[in-house]
């Protein structure tokens, strides 16, 4: 079982993805790059939950079993 991602990664993490939706790629490694420059977050811990919650964000809507608002 997966763990359950917090109110504010969940928030912060659906912002960036409808603000930078065009720049977000599958690849968690390049995803990360982009929440260092967006975040000004001092936690590593915190941005790469946010990074990887967008990369499934991403990968769900390829998959077409996401729909954005």
């Amino acid at each position: 079982m997966g763990r359950i991602k917090t109110e504010f990664i969940k928030k912060i993490g659906q912002k960036i993805y409808l603000q930078y939706r065009d720049r977000i790629t599958t690849d968690f490694d390049k995803n990360k790059e982009l929440v260092k420059e967006v975040l000004k977050i001092e936690s590593k811990k915190v941005r790469n939950i946010v990074t990887g919650y967008i990369t499934r964000l991403k990968r769900k809507e390829l998959e077409g079993k996401l729909e954005i608002a």
